[in-house]
């Protein structure tokens, strides 16, 4: 899904998604909530105040949390 696509259907501009995923914008509860519902996911899976793990890890890249 592209950044454009994300905003119309969450009604903000295409560069504040940008901002919230380089992490210079923190999205209102609101916002936060509609990002999660395009999704359909429960919005502690989409925000977090800690780094998310990655959801794949590349064969033979060692994944530097699971150590």
């Amino acid at each position: 899904m592209s950044r454009q696509m994300l905003a119309n259907l969450v009604g903000v501009n295409y560069q504040t998604i940008g901002f919230i995923e380089r992490g210079d914008y923190s999205p209102s509860l609101e916002l936060a909530f509609k990002i999660a519902e395009v999704f359909g996911v429960d919005v502690s899976s989409v925000f977090s105040d800690k780094p998310f793990k990655p959801l794949i890890v590349k064969k033979g890249i060692e994944d530097e949390n699971s150590k």
